[in-house]
């Protein structure tokens, strides 16, 4: 027998659950025998490895560790029925159940797994808490994704959205609207009425006769591996479990929005929102010889895009990792003692609970955020830019108002490349170097290239490479490349000598639009004259290219005016531009539109 109710055990999938993604092993894990993890009595911790990376010993693929409450475990009891849950303890509530070695080794054992029965599985495990062994207890086919056709897929988008009323796990990427009904039993079921949506506390076999007739399935508990999550799937329908509340703050006869379509976040919102979709086949798609790339910043929705073939991603945004993963500021984890308000310092206590240096909370939340960015594009490039916080913004931060000014122009002050290697932030720049080294030699994705932006002169770009080298990311080693954005003009007039330092570049046609036409880009009243087709700013970009090319460096521009308009898309590519990066919503008209600039070229 398997002593796991003095250990942990969980569930695992060796393909992610809600997209698809096949390069993705996913496990559920929480203390004692594993009943409420299929249950989904309990939120449990959550783990994602990167499959291609799993028998490299050199490297650590793992690539999303994520705490769940964990608030119950079942044991052994003398009594009928044998087992009872109790209640964890607060060490074990806010530790994770298994270790990196025992992750890994679960993951190993999910790919061979798939490989003997030639299909996406579906696993159970439990670790013996006297000998510290692993098993694997069952496998069988995952239902779901297995059978589901590869090239094409379903977008959709929610407009008209009312307040959040309360989030939780999202299971599939649809989205549904109706009536709450909030049912406590399946004895109850005559109360339900079809067509609404189900909340419960949680679910069990019994409760399929009702779920088969909801519009979508809220839960307290469970994740997303629990009997709400696996039945939902396999019925189709739309549910969001674990939130902790929904029972509490939702009440029958409301209307609402339950939202799966913005990543592994699921949200629900008060009121009907407007609801459209679109079915997206790839296979269709034309090609280009211009590469099209996708503007990415959040780790729980990249994922979903993995069947867009995409030349990789122009521009992963670190700021949404850092504001919506981490929410601390990089200063007030190093000097967490010298931190004046207390209730800043014990919130930032109970975040980084588990962590005794708390830089290191830093470093692996970034590192594992801009991981999951890389997973959808390795092998093809990830260009992840720095930091570009405005100081209003780093305030925002947890603790963030010790260490910034309150400038008159955020816009236009220090942000970008300035801020590396000032005495005031260059010990959190540190923090985000960590990180990317941790990315590129720990957990493998060589994929990641740096990009600076708001670099104002050339002394400021040899400032931020000593900066970088310092800090163990030297520009050429282990096939490191750092590329500039172009997006105040001095890149542009020095483009040749920017050249010099850099391997390439990408146009920022926001700020470049910005600082051409002395036009602040969030003034209503300006808003008219705000236009990247402005003469004057194609006649920088145009120069942008041409010097890029005569440098011999690859230069792309990230931005949505070749979505908006087939002639911005044709004159880019009559430039020569080498890639565009586009939000993934307008992947596929930007793609058509660089296809049809390319054969009237």
């Amino acid at each position: 027998m398997v002593r796991s109710d003095i250990s942990g055990s969980g569930v695992m999938f060796s393909i992610d659950t809600e997209s698809g993604f096949d390069k993705i092993i996913l496990i559920n894990a929480a203390w004692g025998l594993g009943e409420n993890v299929v249950q989904g009595t309990v939120n449990p911790d959550e783990y994602q490895v990167y499959k291609p990376f799993i028998n490299r010993p050199d490297l650590v693929p793992i690539i999303e560790k994520r705490l769940g409450d964990k608030e119950k475990k079942r044991i052994y009891s003398k009594e009928e029925p044998f087992t009872r849950n109790v209640p964890t303890s607060k060490a074990e509530r806010s530790a994770l159940v298994l270790n990196d070695r025992d992750i890994q080794q679960l993951a190993r054992w999910a790919c061979i797994i798939e490989r003997h029965y030639g299909c996406p599985m579906d696993m159970e495990w439990a670790k013996d808490g006297i000998t510290n062994e692993l098993f694997i207890v069952q496998a069988r086919p995952e239902t779901v994704y297995a059978t589901r056709e590869v090239g094409t897929f379903r977008d959709y988008s929610i407009k008209s959205k009312g307040r959040t009323l309360t989030t939780g796990c999202s299971i599939g990427d649809a989205a549904a609207v109706g009536r709450v009904c909030i049912i406590e039993s399946p004895a109850d079921i005559d109360a339900f009425v079809e067509g609404s949506i189900l909340v419960t506390e949680t679910t069990d076999p019994d409760w399929v006769p009702i779920m088969r007739k909801a519009a979508a399935i809220v839960t307290d508990q469970g994740g997303r591996t629990s009997h709400a999550a696996i039945v939902s799937r396999e019925l189709g329908v739309t549910a969001i479990v674990g939130t902790g509340n929904a029972t509490y703050v939702l009440h029958s006869g409301q209307e609402i929005t339950v939202s799966c379509a913005e990543g592994e976040t699921g949200y629900i919102y008060d009121g009907i929102a407007d609801i459209s979709s679109k079915v997206i086949d790839v296979s269709r798609l034309p090609r280009t010889i211009t590469k099209v790339m996708l503007n990415l910043a959040d780790p729980n929705a990249a994922n979903r895009w993995w069947r867009l073939p995409c030349d990789g991603i122009g521009l992963a945004r670190m700021e949404f990792v850092v504001s919506n993963h981490i929410q601390i500021h990089p200063m007030a984890l190093i000097h967490h003692d010298l931190i004046r308000e207390e209730a800043v310092k014990r919130r930032i206590e109970k975040m980084t609970i588990g962590y005794k240096d708390k830089s290191r909370y830093f470093v692996d939340k970034l590192a594992h955020g801009l991981a999951r960015l890389c997973a959808i594009a390795y092998p093809n490039p990830a260009i992840i830019r720095l930091s570009d916080f405005k100081t209003n913004e780093y305030a925002n931060l947890i603790g963030g108002t010790q260490y910034e000014p309150k400038e008159e122009n955020p816009m236009i002050g220090w942000r970008g490349a300035s801020r590396y290697y000032s005495p005031g932030y260059k010990d959190g720049f540190a923090l985000e170097c960590r990180a990317i080294k941790q990315l590129r030699e720990e957990i493998g994705f060589s994929n990641a290239v740096i990009m600076v932006p708001f670099c104002r002169t050339i002394e400021e770009a040899k400032l931020v490479l000593h900066e970088l080298a310092k800090n163990g990311l030297r520009r050429g080693e282990n096939g490191l490349e750092v590329f500039v954005m172009c997006e105040i003009p001095s890149n542009v007039i020095l483009a040749q000598k920017f050249a010099g330092y850099f391997d390439g570049f990408s146009i920022g046609s926001n700020d470049l639009t910005q600082l051409t036409l002395g036009i602040d880009r969030d003034s209503g009243q300006l808003a008219t004259l705000f236009s990247e087709e402005d003469e004057a700013v194609k006649y920088l970009i145009s120069e942008a290219i041409l010097k890029a090319r005569k440098a011999g460096r690859k230069i792309g521009l990230c931005g949505q005016a070749p979505s908006n308009n087939p002639l911005f898309a044709s004159f880019l590519v009559k430039c020569g531009i080498d890639s565009v990066s586009v939000s993934p919503s307008s992947f596929l008209a930007v793609k058509s539109n660089v296809a049809q600039a390319e054969a009237e070229a």
